[in-house]
Order: structure tokens, then C-alpha cells, then sequence
């Protein structure tokens, strides 16, 4: 932005939070829902259970009318395992994403309408400037900023908690200005 005589008007909005396992979680199963490539692994994995579950359902009625056992217990392990794995596959990233950056104890981080996200901690200064952030959404309790690759593989999760009371609305703002929600 530019302001009178030129000159260059910066926003920016600061966070200071520590990082949580809640947030990691939430932000691999926002990216999920929020990216091309995560909508269709979910979609993947539902369509498949609900195939095994129509298996299932037709196994109760087995040669002479009596229930094929075999194939219910394999329809229903297989039918049970599928589902766990739309719950237990973004808990455990999470965890394995939680493990890196709790040991960095408190974060730093400043958004910056010209240069991006600053994440400093104890062992980490890291600056993401807003071509690598070209898509945001945001939950309840993060703001999720994505890499513009339909996998969403490079995350950025900013906690609200981390966020100076009014700051949300700031913040969304510059996301607006210089990123693009994710689903539009």
C-alpha cells in the first residue's frame, strides 16, 4: 500500500503463542478439507468404506440364506480400518509436526503486508514470503496459510490464541489482500 506522497504504508500483525499438538492437528485437517488433493483422498477413502459396507451388508445373505462369516469379518475389519484412517492419519502428523516445533518453546511471528510471514523461536528464523502463501482458510482457533500447489504442501499455522485482542480481523485483512482463501 502506499499513503500520501507516495510513501509505503506497511500492516502488520504480530503473534506470540506456543505451539500446541491441537494446532498442528487442526492445521493438517484444515489443509485437507481447504486443498484439491486432501478433498480427494477423503473422498477416496469414504467412497471405498461405503463399497465395504455395501459388501458387508450383502454378506449376511451367504450361500442357502446363511451369512458368510468370513467375508463379514474381512468387510468389517477392512470397513473399520478405512474409516480410522480419515481420524488417525491427520492426528498422527500432527504429532509428528507437533514433535519438531514444541521444542522451540515460544513463537514470534509477524504478518507483513509487503514481505510475509516471520516465524521466529529459539532455533528457528524463517521468513515465507507471499508467493509461497498464495492460499489461506481459516478454523475456530488457526488461520492456515498454504503453498499455491494443489497439495498445500508448505503450511503455516497462526493460532488466534496467539493474537492481541482485535488483531483476527486485522489479520484477515491482510490474508484478503494478499493471499486467496482457499475453495474460491
Amino acid at each position: 500500500m502506499t499513503g500520501a506522497g507516495g510513501t509505503e504504508i506497511r500492516d502488520r500483525v504480530e503473534l506470540a503463542y506456543e505451539p500446541v499438538l491441537a494446532d498442528a492437528v487442526g492445521a493438517i485437517k484444515a489443509r485437507t478439507k481447504a486443498t484439491p488433493a486432501g478433498r480427494l483422498q477423503n473422498a477416496v477413502l469414504l467412497i471405498t468404506a461405503a463399497f465395504v459396507l455395501y459388501a458387508l451388508v450383502i454378506s449376511f445373505d451367504g450361500p442357502g440364506g446363511r451369512p458368510a462369516y468370513a467375508s463379514i469379518l474381512v468387510c468389517t475389519f477392512v470397513f473399520v480400518f478405512l474409516l480410522s484412517l480419515v481420524v488417525l492419519v491427520p492426528k498422527s502428523q500432527g504429532k509428528q509436526v507437533h514433535q519438531m516445533y514444541a521444542s522451540q518453546g515460544e513463537f514470534r511471528t509477524v504478518v507483513d503486508d509487503v514481505t510475509g510471514v516471520t516465524l521466529s523461536a529459539r532455533d528457528l528464523d524463517m521468513t515465507c514470503r507471499w508467493p509461497l502463501l498464495g492460499r489461506y482458510t481459516e478454523t475456530d482457533d488457526l488461520f492456515v496459510l498454504m503453498s499455491p500447489d494443489k497439495y498445500g504442501v508448505g503450511v503455516v499455522a497462526l493460532p488466534k490464541r496467539g493474537l492481541a485482542p482485535g488483531d483476527a480481523d486485522r489479520l484477515r485483512a491482510i490474508l484478503e489482500r494478499r493471499s486467496r482463501r482457499a475453495g474460491r
